[in-house]
């Protein structure tokens, strides 16, 4: 049987690992420094049975996970993030209506990755061929806002509104415009290119995608 202390270190490190978070992060919910979760990692300390209680209660795992050797699944977490019930084009722009009602959908933290939990992230659903080589028609994006250019780089994939129409393509900065790049199988879909003085608004970047499956 393994010292306590091991068994603590590897269950720590696996609850890290899984759900991607910082010393600092585990510190916060345990209640604890984040000094105290190296020594726990290093074997050189054991967690209180306070702190076991609040990683307990915030990963909604028992508290055993913490102190005993065994293979006990970790559960895969979801968040909730604002949808919105409307379709963003990826052919030519397409009419957006100004949604202003929203809904909530669910997704796994495990999917969202560093993005999890994101309460700036939307996800809206695409409609069209022009980007089908990595985003198919009805795809899923999670849009993150952007409040400048600054906040972007080429290559990027975004969502542009062009004269009150919305479309979401791939990014390249030129010096005095920006060029919206399809990726497509139809090879009948062209660059969008527009000057920075145009009427001309990136919404945010697309973050994650998620494909339907038929």
């Amino acid at each position: 049987m393994k010292e306590i202390e091991k068994v603590v270190s590897e269950n720590i490190q696996k609850l890290i690992k899984e759900y991607n978070l910082t010393h600092q992060q585990l510190a916060d919910i345990a209640g604890v420094s984040v000094s105290t979760v190296g020594k726990w990692i290093l074997e050189k300390a054991s967690p209180r049975m306070g702190a076991i209680e609040k990683i307990s209660n915030h990963f909604q795992i028992p508290k055993s996970y913490i102190l005993k050797e065994d293979d006990y699944e970790l559960p895969n977490l979801l968040s909730e993030y604002k949808y919105f019930p409307a379709y963003v084009s990826a052919g030519l722009p397409n009419d957006v209506e100004a949604v202003t009602e929203y809904e909530t959908i669910s997704i796994s933290d495990e999917v969202m990755g560093k993005y999890a939990n994101s309460k700036d992230i939307y996800f809206i659903k695409v409609n069209g061929e022009s980007m089908n080589k990595i985003i198919p028609h009805n795809s899923l994006v999670a849009v993150r806002p952007v409040s400048s250019i600054h906040d972007l780089k080429t290559d990027d994939i975004v969502v542009y509104r062009k004269d009150s129409e919305y479309a979401v393509k791939r990014l390249v900065i030129d010096k005095d415009k920006w060029i919206f790049k399809p990726e497509s199988t139809d090879d009948t879909f062209y660059d969008d290119v527009v000057y920075k003085d145009d009427d001309v608004t990136i919404k945010g970047k697309v973050v994650l995608y998620i494909v339907e499956v038929e």
